[in-house]
């Protein structure tokens, strides 16, 4: 899956992977070592995030239904929790990647799947 902004005209993740079922997003980035840049992980649903376990930082957005940001998180660090309980899904990123694609509250995004052939 690709994330774009379509505020921006940018790319916010060339690679995205979502985690639905509730073990899927139990487990969430646990476990990792880093989060490549071009990477993301989209949670839904989700109003909530923490990094406790985590080895460090990611960005974080929220957005609503209409996959409008609602509220972004940058680089918060291990053993953190953002919330926003107006969202309805979250999507997390390698920190630095809000400010490299100039992403903000109240920018639309799209999410939609690669094709291989």
């Amino acid at each position: 899956m690709t994330i774009r902004n379509l505020s921006r005209n940018t790319v916010i993740a060339s690679t995205a992977r979502v985690a639905a079922t509730f073990g899927q997003r139990l487990k969430g980035l646990l476990g990792t070592r880093e989060l490549p840049r071009g990477e993301a992980l989209i949670i839904r649903p989700c109003r909530s995030v923490h990094t406790f376990g985590m080895n460090y930082p990611i960005d974080v957005i929220f957005a609503g239904a209409d996959n409008k940001i609602i509220k972004t998180v940058s680089d918060l660090g291990p053993g953190r929790i953002a919330a926003c309980f107006a969202g309805s899904y979250v999507i997390e990123l390698p920190a630095g990647t809000l400010a490299a694609t100039c992403t903000q509250a109240g920018d639309q995004i799209a999410v939609s799947r690669t094709i291989d052939y």
